[in-house]
């Protein structure tokens, strides 16, 4: 993933290390990490009380309570858990466009949330479509792991031509645990998009969709007679560009995007559109922290 520039400013890591990655579900962790779990378990921090059972653990007794109540009560405190983060990256052909490519963009999306993610202990796992060609992606954990994560991510190029459903069916069944997965693709794909995000659909994870289009696709800057060469299947098209036919591009672009968050939003899953100009710490300051992927 080639770029002059570092994915991760100084000034985007220093605004990045206050936040946390939030999943709408409760999931059960590996390891103890940095985060509240809605769970009650073992910690240093006090949470509630409940009545004893037999086989309860007799060092959780608030012996205090059963001076003054002769009744036994067990302390509950509030545990910590990590999560599990993937971030699952379009590598295709068609990603390799615009400045940045939006390729670029996707790689600078994922190291951003990726570190949020180890500076809170969770387990971060960053994957393209084609990973099977690539070997297994490894997962990274604890802030050391930084820099791992960015060689990794500077190793990503554009791929051969998997489809996108063919490549989250393939993830899907590398990844059946529980977690936060991001998607982060353009979506086209002359298959379509939606047997693929059914796929995500049916795992037990937060799914979410961020589609990543460029400035010269949402709003093209061409004239006259052009020969198109479709990137990926080299698929030939000529055609004159007049102000009526770049209205119905326009429409059926807008008509492509609403499609896609429909989709998505009747299914659970969060859904949003990234334009490749609008800053990374933007898009994570802003709408992900709305939408709750963040906080």
């Amino acid at each position: 993933m080639p770029n002059t520039s570092p994915l991760l400013s100084p000034e985007l890591l220093a605004r990045l290390e206050r936040m946390e990655l939030i999943s709408r579900k409760i999931f059960r962790g590996r390891m103890k990490g940095e985060r509240r779990s809605p769970r009650k378990g073992q910690s240093v921090e006090f949470a509630d009380f409940r009545s004893y059972v037999p086989g309860d653990d007799l060092r959780f007794v608030d012996w205090n309570t059963f001076a003054r109540l002769e009744k036994l009560f067990l302390k509950l405190f509030l545990e910590e858990e990590d999560l599990h983060f993937y971030a699952l990256i379009d590598a295709s052909a068609s990603m390799d466009f615009g400045e940045p490519t939006k390729l670029q963009y996707a790689g600078q999306l994922a190291a951003a949330l990726g570190f949020i993610g180890l500076i809170r202990g969770d387990r971060v796992r960053i994957e393209t479509l084609d990973q099977l060609d690539r070997g297994i992606a490894p997962v990274f954990r604890g802030r050391k792991s930084l820099w791992r994560m960015l060689d990794h991510l500077a190793q990503i190029e554009v791929g051969r031509g998997v489809s996108l459903t063919e490549g989250v069916k393939k993830f899907c069944l590398r990844n059946s645990g529980k977690g936060i997965v991001v998607l982060i693709s353009d979506l086209m794909d002359k298959s379509g998009y939606e047997a693929a995000l059914r796929y995500l659909a049916a795992q037990q994870m937060d799914v979410y969709v961020i589609q990543v289009l460029s400035a010269e696709e949402l709003d093209p800057e061409i004239q006259g007679d052009l020969r198109l060469v479709d990137c990926e299947d080299g698929d030939l098209a000529e055609i004159t560009v007049s102000a009526p036919l770049l209205k119905r591009y326009k429409q059926t672009l807008a008509a492509f995007v609403d499609s896609a968050r429909d989709f998505c939003t009747r299914r659970g899953m969060v859904y949003l559109l990234a334009r490749n100009e609008v800053p990374v710490e933007e898009l994570i300051t802003g709408y992900l922290r709305t939408r709750g992927l963040v906080r």
